[in-house]
């Protein structure tokens, strides 16, 4: 469902996420099959998004790039499948983990990390220590980052920074 180029990335951020809930004692396979599921919605046209994940803020609707976790959500149980902690972290990568999901925080880690987007290499490398001070730096630098330019920071990840604060 996704382009070659997204399937590259795709691979590279299920094996970092693997990597780094192995690191930190988490589900290392469940980080995996997260990190492989993530983009699947990635390239579907908006309409398509706007379908499977209706807006809840006018971010959503806006930018419904910004659905594309939940709508692989969807699209997933839809299909079937009912691993919770995979869900989740499939919809969270987005936007930011819930607290609870460890596994949700190595795939939104792995993501924003991985080698072939050429930056955050430090977020990465401490990740692999401390996962929790890691998703502070990961968060901190999103939102200061979208606020700096005057971008709307999306609900829930303004949420995930506050609960990190």
């Amino acid at each position: 469902m996704v382009k070659p180029r997204r399937f590259e990335h795709v691979l590279r951020v299920a094996r970092l996420a693997f990597d780094i809930a192995l690191a930190n004692g988490l589900d290392a396979e469940r980080a995996y099959i997260a990190g492989i599921l993530h983009d699947i919605a990635r390239d579907l046209p908006d309409a398509e998004l706007l379908k499977l994940a209706p807006p809840e803020c006018d971010i959503d609707a806006r930018h419904p790039l910004a659905l594309h976790g939940r709508a692989a959500r969807t699209l997933l149980e839809r299909w079937g499948f009912a691993d919770g902690t995979v869900l989740e972290a499939v919809e969270d990568h987005t936007t930011g983990p819930r607290p609870h999901n460890g596994v949700s925080k190595a795939v939104y880690i792995a993501d924003v990390s991985e080698p072939g987007r050429g930056v955050n290499d430090d977020i990465r490398e401490l990740a692999m220590t401390d996962l929790d001070a890691a998703l502070r730096r990961a968060i901190h630098s999103k939102v200061t980052y979208l606020q700096g330019r005057g971008i709307a920071v999306h609900p829930r990840t303004l949420r995930v920074h506050e609960a990190l604060l």
